[in-house]
């Protein structure tokens, strides 16, 4: 009898799944960094481990997108030939009219991309994790050329005026800091959810160690940025003379110099190119010395890895790294000598690196993706999804009892 129930429950199931209509989530990033696309990643992940909604993931500054490609290689170049005109530029665009223009030319370039990926999409919510498409998006939903709900992740531990849209539905941030800088800038505090930025769930599994045989991991972000050599060969002149691991992302040259100066460590130095092992590398790392891009910090801090914050970009980087710096899990170095000296130092004073650790998995949020994503499919996608979620919950118990008869 329960063979023959089993299989009628199965088929009305799957009758009714084909009949309700699936949630539909956008999710659009950019490859500026790897940052925003791993925060975008691990939402659509968390999404999946919660429903059976369909999440797309979008890289707005591809090689598709004429003119979002356009201003990820001016970014780029910016931060690399004329640093301190990016800093400019971005504390001016935090004014109030200055950073609307901001928002407004942004939205222009891109609205034509975005309005398709949207359509492309069938989108009934659209999540965002870098502020350019959320630019656009808002842009056109004012404009009433999409309707639909849109929320941004912010993937900073400080707020920028480019996130700041009225037709924006939700906020998830980082920290109290964040939320209470969006309401001084007009967002209502009841539509900003502190979640932390969303990272793996991998990092829920490690916690860094910090064996009796120092380990220094050096990261430059997945584009392999930051002053990396410099940090390098600072640490192998240090007195104390740690293990040094180095990630040198997708940036090929790099990694051949270092493996260059590898020959001549003394087998005191590891090259790594881009990897997925940076929970297993960061739980094995008594520091991590890297520039502070907040998705690298934030699993950091999910693993209690103590931070030395090196060579920051100007601009929101420098903003990050003085928050972190304030909350006692970070220093930060601004030359090769400083950062020699940072190191001999915690690692000469466990005490202090074991306080840097305790406060850093205080503050870490390791589970913040499925806060992100449990939020967006209880308020945003349909009443459908949530049928067939607790259908399949439903069909899973059933089999449960088949299995104990």
């Amino acid at each position: 009898m329960l063979p023959l129930l089993q299989w009628r429950w199965g088929s009305i199931l799957k009758e009714e799944m084909g009949a309700i209509k699936r949630g539909n989530v956008l999710i659009a990033s950019a490859s500026i960094g790897s940052g925003h696309m791993q925060a975008a990643k691990a939402v659509q992940a968390g999404i999946y481990r919660s429903s059976s909604a369909a999440v797309t993931v979008v890289d707005c500054m591809d090689g598709r997108s004429s003119p979002g490609a356009v201003m990820k290689e001016a970014y780029l170049k910016m931060i690399a030939v004329f640093p301190d005109a990016y800093d400019r530029l971005y504390r001016w665009s935090q004014e109030p009219s200055p950073g609307s223009k901001v928002k407004d030319l942004t939205a222009v370039l891109l609205q034509k991309h975005i309005l398709s990926i949207v359509k492309t999409a069938k989108a009934d919510c659209a999540v965002f994790t870098h502020p350019f498409p959320c630019c656009a998006a808002a842009y056109l939903k004012r404009k009433r050329r999409i309707n639909l709900p849109l929320v941004a992740v912010i993937t900073d531990f400080v707020a920028h005026r480019l996130w700041v849209h009225n037709e924006v539905d939700r906020y998830f941030v980082a920290n109290e800091e964040v939320k209470r800088a969006l309401a001084a800038m007009g967002i209502k505090p009841s539509l900003i959810d502190v979640t932390g930025i969303p990272i793996s769930p991998r990092f829920r599994e490690h916690s860094a160690r910090g064996g009796k045989d120092p380990v220094v991991l050096v990261m430059g972000g997945g584009l392999g940025l930051g002053a990396v050599e410099k940090a390098v060969t600072a640490l192998l002149a240090c007195r104390i003379k740690p293990k040094i691991v180095v990630v040198t992302g997708s940036n090929e040259s790099l990694r051949n110099r270092l493996q260059d100066c590898q020959k001549l460590a003394a087998n005191r130095l590891k090259v790594i190119g881009f990897t997925d092992k940076i929970p297993e590398l960061m739980a094995e790392a008594s520091l991590l010395v890297t520039k502070p891009g907040a998705l690298t910090c934030s699993e950091a801090m999910a693993v209690g890895l103590p931070l030395i914050l090196f060579d920051p970009i100007p601009g929101q980087e420098e903003d990050n790294a003085d928050y972190l710096t304030r909350q006692g899990i970070a220093v930060k170095c601004q030359n090769a000598n400083h950062l020699a000296a940072t190191v001999e130092r915690l690692l000469a004073e466990r005490r202090l690196l074991a306080d840097m650790h305790k406060k850093a998995l205080t503050l870490g949020r390791p589970r913040a993706a499925d806060a992100v994503a449990n939020t967006i499919i209880a308020q945003y996608l349909d009443r459908g999804q949530r049928q067939i979620n607790r259908r399949l919950m439903e069909s899973d118990h059933l089999n449960r009892e088949r299995r104990l008869l």
